[in-house]
């Protein structure tokens, strides 16, 4: 798929996709073979547990609030401005725990099956569902950390 010259307009999402995935919302932001962009909201008290991408590179820009890390053995936080890279294969999860949402935007190259699996998820609420169907589609979750 190659990439649609256009403007995705703030708080829209391309074509007006936008997803429930467990209490956060992704807008659709842009999407062709090599790479896939959605922005986030992150109310507080939400995250997404450790997985990997085998095969894809991810980056978040922090546009408002902190995202709390865990990024390979490290425990970090970032706040607006800051970007976080987190190459392929690298465990890293991310929470919000402050008193106010968090707002990122978030590219993945290539792209990959993530469109096809944000479809599937979409207000989706049984969690082992949406750690076999991520898995089918090349995201692995990990094994909660006791």
């Amino acid at each position: 798929m190659d990439l649609v010259p256009g403007i995705t307009r703030a708080g829209t999402g391309h074509d007006d996709v936008t997803w429930n995935v467990l209490g956060h919302t992704y807008f659709l932001k842009q999407e062709c073979d090599a790479s896939f962009s959605f922005e986030t909201i992150d109310p507080p008290g939400t995250g997404v547990p450790a997985h990997i991408h085998p095969d894809q590179d991810e980056f978040i820009y922090v546009l408002e609030g902190e995202l709390d890390l865990h990024l390979g053995d490290e425990e970090l936080t970032a706040g607006v401005g800051d970007l976080i890279r987190m190459p392929r294969g690298v465990p890293h999860a991310y929470f919000t725990r402050g008193d106010t949402s968090a707002r990122a935007l978030f590219w993945v190259s290539p792209a990959g099956q993530l469109r096809e699996l944000f479809d599937h998820l979409h207000n989706l609420d049984d969690v082992e569902a949406v750690v076999r169907l991520s898995a089918e589609r090349g995201v692995m979750f990990l094994p909660p950390q006791e």
